[in-house]
C-alpha cells in the first residue's frame, strides 16, 4: 500500500509538513502529481461539485487550469486532529481576459492511516481584483518561496 508522509497520528509539526506539502504539489498545476495524496476512492466536495475517486480528480484539476491562468496559491493549517486537518486558503489567477481573481476558501481534510486523503471539502468564494492588488506574484507554476510570507504573515 502506498504511503504519503507525514502520516497520523498528527501534531502541529507533521500537520504543517501536510499542508504545505499539499501547497507545493497544488502551485505545480500537475493534476497528477496533486491526485497522488488522495486515496483511490477519495471523496470530495469543492464549491457545487462532488466526486469521487482519483481519476475524477485528475479531471476536475484540469479542467480548472485550463480556465485558472498563473494560479499562486498559499493555504494555511487552521485547526488538527489526530487523522483530520483544517486549512484556510487563498489563490489568485488570472482568466483569458486578463482579469485577476483571489479566491478564498477553508478545507477540511480526512486522512488514512497512509496518509492518503480519504475526504477533501471545500468552500471557496472569489473575486475579482486589480493586478495591483495582487499578494502572489512568485514564478509560476511552482512552490511558494520558503521566504514568502503566509496568509498568518501577511496579517490575512
Amino acid at each position: 500500500m502506498e504511503s504519503r508522509p507525514p502520516l497520523p497520528p498528527f501534531d502541529k509539526d507533521s500537520a504543517r509538513q501536510k499542508v504545505r506539502a499539499a501547497e507545493d504539489a497544488w502551485n505545480t498545476r500537475q493534476p497528477e502529481r496533486v491526485a497522488g495524496a488522495y486515496s483511490e476512492d477519495s471523496r470530495w466536495r469543492n464549491r457545487t461539485e462532488f466526486f469521487q475517486g482519483r481519476e475524477a480528480i485528475i479531471e476536475f484539476l484540469r479542467r480548472k487550469w485550463q480556465r485558472e491562468n498563473d494560479y499562486r496559491l498559499c493555504k494555511e493549517l487552521w485547526a488538527f486532529t489526530d487523522n483530520t486537518i483544517g486549512v484556510r486558503f487563498q489563490y489568485e489567477w488570472r482568466d483569458r481576459s486578463d482579469q485577476w481573481y483571489r479566491a478564498y476558501g477553508n478545507e477540511m481534510w480526512e486522512f488514512n492511516e497512509h496518509g492518503l486523503m480519504v475526504r477533501r471539502e471545500a468552500s471557496i468564494n472569489e473575486i475579482p481584483i486589480e493586478d495591483g492588488e495582487r499578494r502572489f506574484r512568485w514564478p509560476t507554476p511552482g512552490p511558494r518561496p520558503q521566504d514568502h510570507p503566509g496568509l498568518n504573515q501577511l496579517g490575512l
